[in-house]
């Protein structure tokens, strides 16, 4: 999966704009590709742990052709599904789930299912 420079810019700023809690929101891809960050609200209001709140509308881009994966910030921790992520995983199981570690920048794709965490290829464009 493809992250251009410009939407990896975009979640680490809305990742640092939500310190001290975790940012969260949809990428949405196309043919692979991201080609816009869609930020949300973390209805948590939580450092550990998120809950997205987005405008429903949004999951409509579905219907546009576009891949839907949901994004969230880690203040500190690396960006792998915590143990939380995996026991919250939700409607998300078998999406692309990517993790941005605020602290360092790093950005990492994973697939969750079935308690089974598998890593994404991502790249920068």
């Amino acid at each position: 999966m493809v992250v251009p420079d410009e939407i990896r810019a975009a979640l680490a700023e809305h990742a640092r704009a939500e310190l001290p809690n975790e940012a969260c929101g949809l990428v949405a891809f196309r043919d692979g590709v991201a080609e816009r960050y869609v930020p949300g609200r973390n209805a948590a209001a939580s450092p550990y742990r998120f809950e997205l709140d987005v405008d429903p509308e949004i999951w409509f881009l579905e219907d546009d052709g576009f891949e839907l994966a949901v994004f969230h910030s880690h203040v500190s921790s690396p960006p792998r599904p915590s143990r939380t992520d995996v026991e919250n995983v939700g409607l998300w199981a078998g999406r692309p789930y990517l993790i941005l570690t605020e602290r360092t920048g790093e950005l990492a794709g994973w697939r969750i299912a079935d308690g089974a965490v598998e890593p994404l290829d991502l790249t920068s464009a």
